[in-house]
């Protein structure tokens, strides 16, 4: 796991429905506003994948910083879901073993593209999420 000085931040693939819907269900229910986004595409996030090994024009996970320490693939969803209200149990599943989580998520995000879609540029968020995207 990587370091990084700002905290609670999700990576993500502005270009990915998938991943852009992953984003709006975090904002959705994270009431206390605890995460911050940031897109892949954009300078900051740039810096971020490469801070932490992810091919900005390949991405492979998103990621998430969270008690400085930067999470990717399963445990990064994990991590966002637990934190948010109602969601809490879904620690009970860092106890299904690193690598078959990190197998379905890898299954998910090969083939995200294809199954989902993706944008022609990144999205644009809407006024609420604009204040918690860092570019």
């Amino acid at each position: 796991m990587t370091n990084w000085p700002d905290d609670d931040v999700i990576l993500y693939d502005g270009v990915c429905i998938f991943c852009s819907r992953w984003i709006r269900f975090v904002i959705a229910r994270d009431s206390a506003h605890i995460f911050r986004f940031t897109p892949i595409q954009s300078d900051y996030g740039t810096r971020l994948a490469k801070a932490f090994g992810i091919d900005p024009n390949d991405p492979d996970t998103n990621a998430v910083v969270h008690g400085g320490v930067a999470r990717m693939k399963s445990d990064a969803a994990l991590t966002v879901l637990s934190l948010l209200p109602g969601w809490g149990w879904t620690r009970v599943l860092f106890a299904v073993p690193k690598p078959l989580r990190d197998a379905i998520y890898g299954v998910i995000a090969r083939n995200r593209y294809r199954i989902f879609g993706k944008y022609e540029t990144c999205f644009v968020p809407d006024s609420e999420m604009r204040a918690r995207v860092l570019e």
